[in-house]
């Protein structure tokens, strides 16, 4: 994954600075992104109702954050039907919020990475088997959103990720 665009969010009413001074570097948010124990994962029910579950995870920089589910739970149920996905960090002071797109993985060596990458975060056991009930799902960013809560006025961020060349008409 390329070093993501970084602009200033239209928050108009809340004194944020119009220019660059004080952005966030990338860097800040994928601490962050890397460190979360939780992420709370929001999806779409079908009759349009959000729908917002905490999940263990585990970010990666090179294609987004990985999770797992149940295969028929109500988020994997959700994402396969409607795949646009919403993520939150742990930390309300200081979040990163990515919106992106979901992809159920079965890939036998990303399933492997992934339980690996899991049990060394979490300090568990989870055996391959765990996957014959439970998808993997990636999230491919295609924007993300953070702010430093010590210097609020000056740090919103929101960086962009250049997967398909449009990331402008997201903006």
């Amino acid at each position: 994954m390329t070093e993501p665009r970084a602009t200033r969010p239209h928050m108009p009413g809340y004194g944020v600075s119009p220019s660059a001074d004080g952005m966030l570097p990338w860097s800040w948010a994928r601490l962050r992104l890397r460190a979360s124990h939780d992420y709370w994962i929001a999806t779409v029910w079908p009759d349009g109702r959000p729908h917002l579950m905490p999940v263990w995870g585990c970010w990666d920089d090179e294609a987004g954050l990985w999770f797992s589910s149940a295969h028929g739970s109500r988020k994997v149920r959700n994402l396969a039907a409607r795949p646009t996905v919403t993520v939150a960090t742990d930390d309300p002071r200081n979040p990163v919020v990515v919106d992106g797109v979901a992809e159920l993985v079965t890939d036998h060596d990303a399933v492997e990475r992934f339980a690996d990458a899991l049990n060394d975060k979490y300090r568990t056991g989870y055996p391959m088997t765990f996957f014959e009930t439970n998808a993997l799902v990636l999230v491919r960013p295609h924007s993300a959103f953070g702010v430093a809560d010590d210097r609020f006025t000056e740090s919103p961020t929101r960086w962009w990720f250049d997967r398909d060349g449009d990331h402008a008409r997201h903006e």
